[in-house]
């Protein structure tokens, strides 16, 4: 059951956007993050999880962004 269906911050550099979302877990908050890409398709945005060749440096960058905001909240980083 979700609790919260809203990211806590989001980061967007151009078309490139990251979500961060927090999630109650039994060993305490953790933080993840989902990234999508902005396109307009006949008058409507949408966005897709696929990304080209051009979208990689601004991902790479969205993705930095993201490190270095889970690194300064208090939530620890997600088990593997």
């Amino acid at each position: 059951m979700m609790q919260n269906n809203k990211p806590i911050h989001e980061i967007r550099l151009g078309a490139i956007r990251a979500a961060i979302w927090k999630n109650e877990t039994a060993h305490g908050p953790r933080l993840s993050a989902s990234f999508s890409r902005l396109y307009k398709e006949d008058k409507e945005w949408k966005s897709t999880t696929s990304f080209g060749r051009d979208d990689l440096l601004l991902l790479a960058k969205v993705a930095n962004e993201v490190h270095s905001f889970m690194h300064s909240s208090s939530a620890p980083a997600p088990e593997e």
